[in-house]
């Protein structure tokens, strides 16, 4: 059950904006992307609203090796976000702080440490974006030719995650004394060492930093597939979606749920949160231009240089028909298959030709997008999470600053107005504020004290 009936409000923050075109906006900053400031001014306009989290997605690589395509994109400049959100943590003071970090290239160890370090900088307001890498450009830069195959990724991240959460615990809640008197600064009985030993890792431990404030950072997921939503079911205290259609979200929401159910966890401890794409208008013409002019800013070599990426890079598309239909399948990828699935589907159902497919991947990016005036928005909004195919969403604003501007002064009041969103924060740590409980140390409660 839930709660409350409220819902739950995240904001992924991007240089410029969830649009490929928004860069080229008078009105948004084009060096957002590597500019704190920037992020301080969203973070604020987030926060002064009563958002849960900020939300920053990454991945360690330029996304696009295409040069026309790569010469009119602003994704490929923009920080590291566990640095920038340990540097949002001292000019915000509720929000939390949700950063994406890949167990495919990473160490267990440094992102344990990482992590218990932002939660403790920002007192509690941590979250990991749990997430296997999905482009190939990111093997290269690890001495690899190509990613490991989709399972492969998957069974690493679940010994990864099963890792950091140990290393969390390696030193319980009142271990730290710091006794003067006695010279004692920690209870060593309260230690404990992970030492791991597994198919991908060997992990000693402990972990040279106390217990995080929130016993353990959050954990965010975004699973789709048969593998991703396993994972999410087992791992996910915050799941990121992208349905376009109330059905399928529906399902998805049951289907999670009940996975999650099996593995003994309660139905409020797993939150859904679909992405949401809203262009507001005080009217839908206002909107809908708001849209057009986004659409003249992309150029053609962003749209299929883009879709070709979120297709799983198996098309051409430069050398496609693109008013022909899009088939009903294509190779199967290696990388993101959930949201070529979802993507496939959706130019099925609605009859796309590649043209149009472009346009909305660009639009969307798989996500639900609404364009019309904050009634209509909020609407939309309601239904999905009184039908249980949310628990709240993650928002994702066409523009920045505009975007977020329209959607905090537009649709939040009528959000407010039928007791669907918060105008206050519940607590000071984001689990708090979630409505996540703060997790038991694991060694403790078995009473096991293993000491160097």
């Amino acid at each position: 059950m839930r709660p409350n009936d409220e819902m739950a409000l995240g904001v992924m923050v991007l240089q410029a904006g969830s649009h490929e075109g928004a860069w080229r906006d008078p009105s948004v900053l084009a060096s957002g992307g590597v500019d704190v400031e920037y992020f301080v001014h969203l973070a604020a306009l987030a926060e002064r609203a009563a958002f849960h989290f900020i939300f920053r997605a990454d991945t360690p690589s330029v996304a696009d090796h295409d040069h026309p395509a790569l010469a009119r994109l602003c994704r490929n400049n923009a920080f590291e976000p566990i640095t920038l959100l340990s540097a949002l943590s001292s000019r915000t003071q509720n929000i939390g702080l949700v950063a994406t970090a890949t167990t495919t290239y990473h160490q267990p160890y440094h992102l344990a440490r990482m992590f218990a370090s932002l939660d403790h900088l920002s007192r509690g307001r941590a979250a990991w974006n749990v997430v296997t890498s999905g482009y190939k450009s990111e093997a290269a830069n690890f001495g690899e030719a190509e990613l490991p195959d989709h399972y492969t990724r998957y069974a690493r991240a679940r010994e990864f995650v099963r890792i950091v959460k140990g290393l969390w615990d390696s030193w319980e809640d009142d271990a730290f004394v710091r006794d003067k008197q006695s010279g004692i600064f920690v209870d060593t009985t309260k230690l404990h060492l992970l030492n791991h030993q597994g198919d991908c890792f060997s992990v000693r431990g402990p972990l040279n930093i106390e217990r995080p404030p929130q016993g353990h950072p959050v954990l965010v997921q975004a699973g789709a597939s048969d593998v991703g939503i396993e994972f999410a079911a087992e791992f996910g205290e915050v799941v990121f979606t992208a349905e376009p259609f109330l059905e399928n979200g529906k399902r998805y929401y049951a289907t999670l749920k009940e996975k999650a159910r099996a593995l003994g966890r309660d139905d409020d401890q797993v939150l859904v949160m679909p992405g949401i794409v809203p262009v507001v208008g005080r009217t839908k013409q206002e909107a809908s231009e708001k849209l057009e002019r986004l659409h003249s800013y992309t150029h053609i070599d962003v749209l299929t240089g883009v879709a070709d990426r979120w297709l799983g890079s198996v098309t051409d598309l430069r050398s496609m028909n693109l008013d022909s239909l899009v088939p009903e399948t294509l190779p199967r990828t290696n990388f993101m298959q959930s949201r070529q699935k979802l993507l496939l589907e959706l130019a099925a159902r609605e009859k796309l030709t590649w043209r149009q497919l472009i346009r909305f991947i660009s639009d969307s990016k798989g996500h639900l997008l609404i364009v019309g005036t904050p009634d209509e928005v909020a609407n939309l909004m309601v239904d999905t999470f009184d039908q249980r195919a949310a628990d709240g969403f993650n928002v994702c604003p066409a523009t920045f600053p505009g975007g977020l501007k329209d959607f905090v002064e537009l649709v939040v009041p009528e959000l407010r107005r039928r007791g669907k969103f918060r105008s206050k924060y519940s607590g000071p740590t984001l689990r708090e504020n979630l409505g996540l409980k703060r997790p038991l140390n694991s060694f403790a409660q078995t009473g096991v004290s293993i000491r160097p």
